[in-house]
């Protein structure tokens, strides 16, 4: 669990109210004509954005809305960052209590202990814990994208009374079968990785953002928000640029075996969850959803993203938003 902090006035120094606006950086957005309205108004909404440190680790968080309404946990996919919620989080901020946080040793949190499952899923209860999100007698809903979804689901089988559902979005599920044959294709599982290949770096912010792909390979409905994903998961030093992540990241045991029982784990899970998926995914389709149902989660929501991929934020950001929104609501939350 969290070793918590240390006193409310260190946590004071590391916190601050803000907007999004120096997200938008000249770097990728230019001048930021391209930009639409309704990205820079989920800017323009106030946020506290800091760090908490979780055992002598610094924790990066976001976090939208005000104190005392029902909690929402957000968090990312491999190699990603709570940056992927920052336009979508403020069209919930006006209901909920929100925080998107980045997992250890992705976007600006640093790298503690392992990288295990288990790991991983303790990471949703030290981030509530740290940040007092239980403090009002509430538990937080989870709204988790691919890879953080399979941690979330962790999450809420480790400690099942300490969240009030999950919502998993776009989480790779796929019958045994189908997922033998996605592997011989050469395509690979979120959180495959060689742990002692170094991060790589970069003479220029240009020739980095060539490298950045998404995993898997896909089209954006908001070429836009590539870019911004893109230059946040980046750093500059010096004249150079890296990434953000640590590689320690990859130093798990990413086996066959837990992916090929994401079906029943998802299933299995304790509480109250739904499935928010794009329609157009390679990692969760019409046939995963028909193989949840055959496990018997045939009370589990599954709800699709029109024209929307794996990345559905980025394809379909607005209607992504209306999706959560479905579900809170179904679940009077």
């Amino acid at each position: 669990m969290a070793s918590g902090i240390g006193d409310k006035a260190e946590m004071s120094k590391l916190t601050a109210i803000q907007d999004g606006s120096t997200d938008i950086d000249p770097v990728w957005a230019g001048g930021g004509a391209h930009i639409p309205d309704w990205f820079s108004w989920a800017m323009s909404v106030p946020r506290e954005e800091g760090f908490v440190e979780v055992d002598g680790a610094r924790v990066h968080y976001l976090r939208w809305g005000r104190r005392g309404r029902a909690k929402l946990l957000m968090s990312h996919g491999f190699l990603a960052h709570a940056r992927c919620f920052a336009f979508i989080a403020p069209y919930l901020a006006q209901d909920y209590d929100v925080v998107a946080f980045d997992l250890a040793g992705m976007g600006d949190s640093e790298m503690r202990g392992v990288a295990d499952e288990a790991a991983r899923g303790k990471e949703f209860a030290e981030i509530s814990e740290a940040l007092d999100l239980r403090a009002d007698g509430a538990n937080p809903v989870i709204i988790a994208h691919s890879f953080g979804a399979r941690a979330a689901l962790t999450a809420v089988s480790q400690t099942p009374d300490a969240f009030a559902g999950v919502i998993v979005c776009d989480l790779m599920v796929m019958r045994p079968q189908k997922l033998e044959e996605y592997w011989t294709m050469g395509l690979w599982s979120p959180g495959s990785g060689n742990p002692d290949k170094p991060v790589r770096r970069y003479p220029s912010y240009a020739a980095a953002r060539e490298r950045y792909i998404l995993a898997p390979p896909q089209p954006v409905g908001e070429p836009f928000l590539l870019d911004y994903m893109a230059f946040h998961s980046l750093r500059r030093d010096g004249e150079e640029w890296a990434w953000k992540f640590s590689p320690e990241v990859f130093r798990r045991d990413n086996n066959s075996d837990e992916w090929l029982s994401v079906g029943r784990k998802l299933v299995d899970a304790p509480g109250r969850k739904a499935v928010i998926h794009g329609e157009k995914s390679q990692l969760f389709d019409r046939d995963s959803a028909c193989y949840i149902r055959e496990l018997g989660g045939g009370d589990i929501p599954i709800v699709a993203v029109p024209n929307a991929r794996h990345h559905l934020m980025l394809d379909q950001p607005l209607a992504f938003v209306a999706a959560l929104r479905a579900v809170l609501a179904f679940w009077n939350i």
